[in-house]
């Protein structure tokens, strides 16, 4: 049985480099990004994206995010897969459950995120 979750999240630090030399066009960066969330799922991930920007300051990208805390009411940590983009200051995308420990040890899932700058997160999940 799938068990919708909702959750917002906050920033709480963004460390973005490049990693490989280009110009406007052709711009690819790392980040290490921190959040806390809060609803269905109460506390702190660390995200590790791969960007790469075009001319125009949009941005496609891949991540992987470690989740740690409660989530649907129970404790344990979940790692999901990024997929998405961002325009005009708003990232949006798309969301997998890799792995999860503890009683989300058997989660499994997908979902989807915006930040707008505000972030909310949706998950549809199996074992949660």
């Amino acid at each position: 049985m799938s068990r919708h979750i909702e959750a917002r999240f906050e920033i709480a630090s963004w460390d973005e480099t490049p990693f490989e030399g280009g110009d406007d066009a052709t711009k690819l960066t790392e980040a290490l990004v921190s959040k806390r969330y809060e609803g269905d799922i109460e506390g702190t991930s660390t995200t590790k994206w791969l960007l790469a920007y075009a001319a125009d300051k949009s941005a496609q990208f891949v991540g992987v995010e470690h989740i740690t805390g409660t989530i649907g009411g129970k404790k344990g940590s979940i790692v999901l897969l990024h997929e998405g983009g961002y325009r005009d200051g708003v990232a949006s995308g798309r969301l997998s459950v890799a792995s999860g420990t503890k009683e989300l040890a058997n989660v499994a899932g997908s979902g989807k995120f915006l930040a707008d700058p505000a972030g909310s997160m949706t998950l549809d999940l199996d074992g949660a």
